[in-house]
Formats: C-alpha cells, structure tokens, sequence
C-alpha cells in the first residue's frame, strides 16, 4: 500500500498595497537606500525650491511611466521593451518641461539640462523594468507613489539643509538673523556630498535602530 506524503509549504503573503508605497518611503528608499538618481540628487538640491521641484517632477514621469508600462506590458515585444520604456519616458519628460517652462521661467532655468535628464534616470527605468512590466496597474500605481514620495522627501530634506545653512533662508525666507555667517560651501557642488553623507548616516542610524529594537 503506497502512502502519499504531501509537504505543506508556507507561502509567502503577497504585499499589500499599503507595502507597496511604504518601501519607497523607507525600506527601499531611492536615494538613503539604493542610492539612485544621483545626478539631480547632488545637482539641484542647492536649495529647497528646485530639490521639491525636480523631485515633483520626477515623481510624476514615473508614476505615469509605470501606469503605462503596466497597461501595456503584455502588448510590448521583449525584444523592444527598454526602447519602449524610454520612449514611454521621454514623452512625460517633455511634457514636465513644457510644464515647468510654462509655470515659471526662472525655475526652468535653475534646473537646466537636469530636467530632460528625467529620461535616463535610472530609478525611473529601473520601476518600469523590474515592477511595472512585470505587475498590474494598480500595484504599479502604489509602487510609483511610494518611490516618487520617497524621492521627493530625499531631496527636499537635502535642500532644506543646503538652504537653510548655505543661504540662511528657506524657500527664500530669510530663518537666522543676519549676522549668521553663510555656510558657502553647502551650496556648491561640494556641499551636496556633505549633506547627502550627514542624511546617509542619520537615515542608517534610525534604520538598525529600529530593525535592533
């Protein structure tokens, strides 16, 4: 008489949405955790202005990438699919910097080049190859509010900083009084390797924090 064994697994709870958009926030945090996106990161974050304003931006082409990718990506030949998702990219790229252009001048002209560098960013095509061409729309949506929040927060936080020490002011609001001595370096290239290091460590310290206690 054959005896039948069956092993009982357990599988693994899909992530809720709710998860979805958290990583972003915190476990994969696009800049504090994979790092990502440096350019504009280190560029444009000379104050809290064109930080918010790249990070919106940037937020917006990769929530409507991964919406589209999602929808189509049974429709797009493997062969083709990266040229696909830049072309996908770049479409909501020019439409940011019409945008912007159209809504101030000044800030187009502060965020220069950076913007239609939108395009080969790779946290954006990273969300579109490994989630939202793999995932339905509805995921797709959280997971790029999630990392666009993420990023959004990343970037202010280092040009509140820059500002805030480099200029003494925050979104051009005078904070200190005027004998505070400018931190000029924290506006310069130089100054965005400085803070994102302070952030780097402040973030890890409250993460193997909370992961030890």
């Amino acid at each position: 008489m054959s005896t039948r064994i069956t092993n009982n697994t357990d599988k693994k709870a899909e992530p809720s949405s709710t998860d979805e958009f958290i990583k972003g926030l915190w476990r994969e945090n696009p800049v504090f955790v994979q790092v990502l996106g440096m350019c504009p990161v280190l560029a444009v974050s000379n104050t809290a202005q064109n930080a918010l304003a790249m990070g919106l931006a940037t937020a917006f082409v990769l929530l409507m990438s991964n919406i589209l990718v999602a929808s189509l990506r049974n429709f797009i030949p493997k062969q083709v699919r990266i040229a696909s998702f830049i072309l996908i990219i770049a479409t909501f790229v020019t439409i940011v910097d019409y945008a912007i252009q159209a809504i101030s001048v000044d800030l187009h002209k502060n965020l220069g080049a950076f913007i239609s560098l939108i395009v080969v960013n790779c946290l954006i095509l990273s969300r579109a190859e490994a989630f939202a061409s793999k995932n339905t729309i509805g995921k797709s949506i959280m997971d790029a509010l999630g990392m666009g929040v993420g990023f959004v927060l990343a970037l202010f936080c280092l040009g509140a900083v820059r500002e805030l020490l480099g200029n003494g002011s925050l979104f051009d609001v005078a904070i200190f009084p005027e004998s505070f001595q400018e931190w000029i370096i924290m506006i310069l290239p130089a100054g965005g390797f400085f803070t994102l290091a302070l952030w780097l460590i402040v973030f890890n310290y409250f993460k193997v924090k909370k992961a030890k206690g």
